[in-house]
């Protein structure tokens, strides 16, 4: 229901800012119209719910213990998502701040598209948090385990596949949109793939945080790695420029963040030893390195420019990675257990397109 009331609430509001745009040229009446449709969507989304649930009404306070425990709880979810804000505000700031307004809006193009498709991703993660919630409450740590290398496994290869359509088609896609003098290097780009691979990924592990409730032993763990984001933007802009910005993000959550939040999941959750995920992960990344690699490669040979460029590079795109993931992943047992979980979502399709892929391969 949240979801349909902020459908037409955003409608309105965009309708309302394109309009204020267009008639008045008025960045203070766009911010105006942006304060007010989220209190629209609060007033909307407050009625619908006494609406919906008419028999739920505050009457008194109770038990003062449970009620410290709730506020300890936000307490410890504010810290987090103070943290998180940070690390994702940060580099903005960093870049107009040291490299100008002209960098920043190169930037801000490139991290739009970015910004699409994780969250077609982040979609799909947040999706799966209240099934995980359930199972860690009545399945085994065993149970839950396994589960966690197989969705390890599934995001790998959807991060990895957006990882590959990004590195081919982001350049051809920006010269078309923004104009080839204001695109940014390959290498750039690189770092690019790079953050959204390690963003999407590291989001599963957060999922896992949120669904087992477990902020509080995690509360300092966003503050750290926020503010060794912030100290390496500040010294590596500096030195390489826009890779610094990039690269500081990467760093502070390989080195800070995600060895710090596996720790956590891995000792309150699971209570077994990471040596074998561990290993697990850093083959997927290398597979995935490796499977980028190879679909750039493909896609630079082909000699074709413009729209028609795009459309080949995505055609290839579909084919190379999943099947070098395919060849790459099909004797590991996590491999053969999603296949099976996805022909239960799915139907049984994918496990019958499954076996005939791996006669072919």
């Amino acid at each position: 229901m949240i979801s349909k009331v902020t459908i037409i609430t955003n409608t309105v509001m965009y309708v309302g800012q394109i309009i204020a745009l267009l008639l008045f040229k008025n960045y203070y009446i766009y911010l105006i119209i942006a304060l007010l449709g989220q209190i629209l969507l609060n007033i909307g989304t407050a009625i619908t719910a006494d609406r919906m649930f008419p028999e739920y009404r505050p009457s008194k306070i109770f038990n003062k213990k449970l009620s410290k425990d709730i506020n300890q709880r936000i307490k410890d979810l504010f810290t987090s998502k103070i943290g998180e804000i940070i690390v994702n505000s940060a580099d903005s700031i960093v870049i107009s701040a040291f490299l100008g307004l002209t960098i920043l809006a190169s930037y801000n193009s490139y991290f739009y598209i970015l910004s699409a498709i994780l969250g077609f991703v982040l979609l799909f993660l947040q999706a799966c948090t209240a099934g995980i919630g359930n199972s860690l409450i009545v399945e085994t740590p065993e149970k839950n385990y396994n589960d966690l290398k197989k969705l390890t496994l599934i995001v790998t290869w959807i991060t990895g596949f957006c990882s590959c359509c990004l590195m081919c088609i982001y350049q051809p896609f920006m010269k078309i949109w923004i104009g080839e003098e204001n695109i940014f290097p390959i290498s750039c780009v690189v770092c690019f793939v790079i953050y959204f691979f390690f963003r999407c990924v590291n989001q599963l592990f957060i999922v896992y945080k949120d669904a087992a409730g477990m902020w509080h032993e995690d509360r300092f763990r966003p503050l750290a790695t926020a503010l060794t984001n912030l100290i390496l933007n500040l010294i590596l802009v500096q030195i390489i420029g826009i890779y610094g910005v990039l690269l500081s993000t990467v760093i502070s959550t390989l080195v800070v963040g995600m060895p710090w939040l596996l720790n956590n999941i891995f000792t309150v959750i699971f209570h077994v030893k990471m040596g074998e995920f561990l290993r697990n992960f850093v083959f997927y990344i290398g597979v995935t390195c490796i499977n980028v690699l190879l679909t750039y490669l493909v896609c630079e040979a082909i000699p074709v420019d413009g729209i028609m460029s795009i459309v080949v590079r995505l055609i290839l795109c579909c084919i190379i990675p999943n099947a070098f993931y395919l060849l790459a992943y099909r004797h590991k047992k996590e491999f053969k257990q999603a296949v099976m979980l996805m022909d239960k979502i799915l139907g049984s399709k994918v496990y019958f397109l499954h076996k005939i892929l791996i006669k072919l391969l």
